[in-house]
């Protein structure tokens, strides 16, 4: 699987999310719940605004410096034994860990959560080689065998409630218990223990990369990514190419950031961190470890005016709080990447032909800028996106069309007053109970969710007008 999610017209999908009212039930509680937990930890911290703008300076030395701090987790990685390998697209990446996979004769692979795995469709590559991958992470191992794609960065199955998942571990693997969530993870547990051991290779993300020490530093809140790369003999960690810290000292402050506006908790349940293969004297981890820095369109973007996008640590926090993203819910965005984030970097990456309608998935509320804790100005990105494709001619011609008569009409008071006196008559004349009498285009798709306001026949400025006299 890469970027995008869905076969499906991009209408036909957001039609078929806004009536799908368990998935927007369960995405209300999550956003309700992560939200208030998020706002006691924001005020328990405290000086939040002074903790965003130093995780934004940080997010923008490294971009401002990510060549010399790449150079320098390479340097370290392979002074403690590991391998690293640049990635320019995501076919030179899964393909290189399709070697590796190769030369280990693997046949099996566990994997942690891992989001730059889902961007590059690693699976499908590693599974028409006939190598068995099986998702650890509880969430990522539903999705797995429903055969479905993330709908969030952080909870992937957010979409899903418990019945469905019961159904899908009762279709899929013969499960017949409750579908209390204890008992149900209690089968998955039992379902992929003995993977662990006998996996040939582990697959992991990371969240962030230290350039001082060339550690790779995980923050998860299940266990299986611990098992995942101390088990297995060789461990691949996949990275885009911006997620890097110049020391543990940043990472305090990110990590701080990421817990809290992720999922509302001081830390997350494990922090790992991992430094190469293990030494001869230890007795846990992998003998051989790889680092797989994923490029993808990255070095175009830091060049670029949406270069902000790069300081994102993936916490979520947008989707979070984002209501578009409340009524059409991760599957909504026909990409791996959703919500907010998703509408900004998905076109950056997968381009304007396949992904130009994320730019409109946003009422422009701003709600996303004000929690980003790496105050990324999304509203502002997301509205960029939409000068560039009118720029670039990808809009429909009818709306460009229209758009310059406003613009025109709007640079000149006397057609503008004419027209508003003609609009209010128009109005009162041709609207009735909501409705306009041609129904066609995007008057007909407006009127089909909500009524247009019925006029009176005066303009706002005749009315003011004859107030001010009224008044005098």
């Amino acid at each position: 699987m890469s970027l995008k999610t869905s076969s499906l017209p991009f209408k036909t999908l957001i039609d078929r999310q806004v009536h799908d009212q368990i998935m927007q039930k369960a995405v209300a509680n999550a956003q309700e719940t992560i939200g208030r937990n998020r706002q006691k930890m924001v005020d328990e911290l405290g000086h939040w605004e002074d903790w965003r703008d130093r995780a934004a300076q940080i997010r923008d030395h490294v971009l401002a410096n990510l060549d010399a701090y790449l150079y320098q987790l390479s340097e370290k990685i392979e002074q403690h034994g590991g391998h690293v390998f640049f990635a320019q697209t995501k076919e030179e990446a899964s393909q290189y860990i399709l070697n590796i996979a190769k030369e280990k004769k693997a046949k099996k692979i566990v994997k942690a959560k891992s989001m730059v795995t889902e961007e590059i469709g690693l699976n499908p590559v590693l599974e028409n080689a006939g190598i068995n991958v099986i998702e650890t992470d509880l969430a990522e191992f539903i999705l797995q065998q429903a055969k479905d794609a993330p709908s969030h960065v952080v909870v992937p199955a957010i979409h899903k409630n418990r019945a469905q998942i019961r159904q899908i571990f009762h279709d899929k693997l013969g499960y017949n218990g409750s579908d209390t969530p204890e008992e149900m993870t209690r089968f998955v547990r039992q379902n992929i223990r003995d993977d662990f051991f006998t996996a040939d290779i582990g697959i992991t993300g990371c969240n962030f990369a230290v350039a001082e020490t060339g550690s790779v530093c995980l923050v998860t809140n299940e266990g299986n990514a611990r098992l995942s790369t101390t088990l297995p003999k060789t461990h691949i960690a996949v990275m885009g190419m911006e997620r890097i810290a110049p020391t543990f000292k940043e990472v305090d402050i990110l990590i701080t950031m990421l817990a809290r506006s992720a999922v509302g908790l001081r830390l997350t349940g494990y922090n790992t961190w991992l430094t190469g293969p293990k030494e001869n004297d230890n007795v846990d981890g992998p003998e051989d470890f790889h680092l797989v820095i994923v490029d993808n369109g990255r070095s175009k973007i830091i060049g670029s005016e949406f270069k902000d996008i790069l300081r994102c640590i993936r916490c979520g926090a947008c989707m979070n709080t984002c209501p578009a993203y409340r009524h059409i819910g991760g599957q909504g965005y026909d990409s791996i990447y959703p919500g907010p984030v998703g509408a900004v970097l998905t076109p950056l990456l997968g381009g304007y032909k396949d992904f130009k309608n994320l730019p409109y998935v946003c009422s422009l509320c701003t709600a996303c800028d004000s929690v980003c804790p790496v105050k990324i100005p999304l509203s502002n990105l997301i509205k960029k996106h939409r000068e560039v494709m009118v720029e670039q001619g990808i809009t429909p011609t009818t709306e460009r069309n229209i758009t310059r008569v406003f613009n025109y009409v709007n640079r000149h008071p006397m057609l503008w007053k004419v027209g508003m006196n003609m609009g209010a008559h128009a109005t009162k004349w041709f609207i009735k109970e909501g409705k306009a009498p041609l129904n066609i285009g995007a008057i007909k798709a407006w009127t089909e969710a909500r009524n247009l306001p019925e006029g009176d026949g005066e303009s706002f400025r005749s009315w003011f007008k004859k107030h001010q006299k009224e008044e005098k």
